[in-house]
Order: C-alpha cells, then structure tokens, then sequence
C-alpha cells in the first residue's frame, strides 16, 4: 500500500509541473515573445536533470537495499561461490561506470544550459581521449571475460567418476522423476556403484523413466520422489527430459541446466551445506533446498518441486542401503532381464514376497511383462495423447 501511495504521489507532482510550464507558457503568448531565449523554462529544465538524478540516485539505493532481504543466502557449493564472487566484481565494475557516466549525463544539461553570453567551443575530435576510453574498457571486458570462461570451464569439466554420486533426474509433465544407482554392486561385480541405461522406448505407466533390463547395473537402481545428497562429495547430475523442454534449477547451489527431449545434458557440484547447517546459518528451521523447474513446460508448471535433503555422509549412505530396487518393487518385470542374466538378477533384489506396488507409478496398475507390447522399431513413431492439446 505504501508503495501505492508513494506511486500516486510522484504521478501528482509530475502532472503539477507540466500544469506549471503550460500556465507559464500561456503567460508567455498574452505577455507577447520575449526578446531574449534565456526563459524560465530553460532554467527549470536545466534544474530538473539534476533533481531526476538526485531523486532516482536514492530510489535505485532504496530500492537495492529493500530488495536485499530477497537476495539468496551464500552459496552451498564451491563453484557456487565462485559464480557469485564473479557476479558481484561485474556488478561493481560495471555499476561505477554506469554511476559515473549518469552522473555526467544529467550534470553536464545543467552545467551547460543555454546562456545568452555563452558561445559553444567547437572540439571536433581527441585521439589520446578516444584511445583511453577504447583501451581501457577492452582491457577489462578481456579479464572479465576470460574469468567466467575460467569459471565455466571448471564447471563443466569432466566429473570425478570415481568418488562421484550420479544421480538421474528426468522431467516430465508435470513432476521430476529421480533415480540412482543401489548399493548391490558388489553382487554384481562392481567396485562402485553405476547407474543402469535407459531406453525411451520401454516408458509406460510403472517404468516411468524407461529403465533397461537388459543392462545388469540397473538391477539395483531405485527410484526417490526426494533427492538426497552426500556433504562434500561430487554430485553428477544426469539430465533429460521425456516430453517438453524443462530446465533443472538448484539455487542454492547456483546449479541450472536444461532438460531437452532427445539430448541428455549433465551438471556436476559439491554440495558442501548440509540442509541442517543451512537452517542453522539461516536461523530457519523450515528451510529446505529444492529443486525447481525454471522452464514454462504447461499448465501444470508450478508443481514442478522437490525436496533436496544434503545431509552427512554416514546418513546418506544409510538412506540408500535403505531402499528397495525398482526391480524388487516391479518384479513382473522380472520377465524383461534377459535368460542369462536372472539369476544374477534375482541374487540382486532377493527373494520375492508376491510383488509390490511400485513406489513412483503415475497410476495404481502396473502394466504386467506378459501383457507388454513389443518393442517398436527404431524408425516407429508412438502417438502419444497430449492433455495439454485434449483440453483445447
């Protein structure tokens, strides 16, 4: 309400002086054409720069300094550390120049309004001024330049795989499915956990993300409608997308990558706040970080969250010895892993109890091995009902 009135109180004052200068010019044209061009209105103008430079000199620091409450707390990861730090170096370059050169701009209309005993010095051209300002700002865009692309390069180098977490986030209308790598690796032959391949073409109600059997690391992967991250640990992100364009954002982490149908994408951190130690720093006990979608996939867009818990390592792995492989929650798909390879299955997710209900289904019915249609050919085109087109 506040800003309302302080909004109407400016439009106010801004029509009283264009009333002022109409009333003045229609002094003007009763009174006759002045004999000199040095008015009053001239003066009022030349005034009026520096009083818009003064007024909005201290609205941009109001308004800077209201805003701070909103800005994001420091970052939980080293590389987010860096992109602010490079952020704000930019910001203060780049503000001083733009602070600088207003200043003159509003200044100078007042310092050189039009006199009557004043004649304008005719200054066509200065080569040492000239190479000053093209010299320098090309020497500090150049460093500004070259460190976000040192900064950048770091980010996107190539992941540590061997201390690494990888964790797979799918998006799709309208939630993010989540999948990670189980801690059977062992009963595989494995010395670390890998996450299992994909095939588009194996999607349906129960394998949401299109999981392949046929590759024996995906045996012990599990779906989590929760992401659940280790402190200090390499975190790889996989990223993908099953229908439109989303775009994976964590920004705590300063972490923003799209999701394209058709072309995996990656990201990898190092989350080094855990969720506790933020609700400490922060004083606030319901903090949490999240993941958001910053891409306007459809009507549904703003439901597009989840949990992150960054949490110590011994409770990390804790959580994930905990959880059940998609497999063992979805054993009607026992019948998809390949004959040499279920045995090694079954050693995998252990005996059965008569089957569960899968924990991420989009719907209550899973969709049994014996009645699942063959794979299409690779040159096959799937209809698939839009809502998004139905509801039109």
């Amino acid at each position: 309400m506040t800003s309302i009135i302080l909004g109407i109180g400016v439009v106010l004052i801004l029509i009283i002086i264009i009333m002022i200068f109409r009333v003045q010019s229609l002094i003007s044209l009763v009174r006759g054409t002045p004999t000199t061009r040095e008015t009053t209105t001239n003066k009022v103008n030349a005034a009026m720069w520096v009083v818009f430079l003064v007024l909005g000199t201290i609205g941009a620091v109001w308004s800077a300094i209201a805003a701070a409450d909103y800005f994001l707390p420091d970052a939980s990861s080293p590389h987010g550390r860096q992109t602010d730090d490079l952020f704000w170096i930019t910001m203060g370059i780049t503000g001083a120049v733009f602070f600088a050169t207003h200043v003159l701009l509003f200044y100078f209309p007042w310092k050189y309004q039009f006199r009557e005993n004043r004649k304008a010095s005719f200054y066509p051209d200065n080569n040492r001024l000239e190479v000053i300002w093209t010299v320098v700002p090309a020497i500090v865009l150049t460093l500004l330049v070259l460190s976000g692309w040192k900064v950048w390069r770091d980010i996107t180098s190539d992941p540590p795989e061997e201390n690494g977490v990888v964790v797979e986030i799918v998006g799709k209308q309208f939630n993010w499915e989540v999948r990670y790598p189980g801690d059977k690796h062992a009963a595989l032959g494995r010395k670390k956990p890998e996450l299992g391949n994909f095939d588009f073409r194996l999607i349906d109600a129960s394998n949401v993300v299109g999981i392949d059997l046929a590759d024996e690391n995906s045996f012990d992967d599990f779906m989590s409608r929760e992401i659940h991250l280790p402190k200090g640990r390499p975190v790889i992100l996989k990223i993908r997308a099953r229908d439109v364009l989303h775009s994976v954002f964590m920004p705590h982490f300063r972490v923003k990558m799209d999701a394209v149908p058709g072309m995996p994408t990656k990201f990898w951190f190092i989350p080094d706040k855990t969720t506790k130690e933020m609700r400490e720093t922060l004083n606030n006990p319901d903090f949490n970080y999240e993941l958001a979608c910053t891409e306007v996939c459809g009507r549904g867009h703003f439901s597009m969250r989840t949990l992150i818990i960054v949490e110590e390592e011994a409770e990390y792995n804790k959580w994930v010895a905990s959880r059940k492989p998609w497999l063992a929650e979805n054993r009607d798909y026992l019948a998809k892993v390949p004959a040499n390879l279920q045995e090694k299955a079954l050693r995998v997710i252990g005996p059965g109890d008569g089957g569960a209900a899968p924990e991420n289904a989009d719907d209550t019915t899973a969709a049994p091995a014996n009645n699942a249609a063959a794979l299409p050919a690779k040159g096959a085109v799937k209809m698939v009902a839009n809502p998004e087109l139905s509801a039109q």
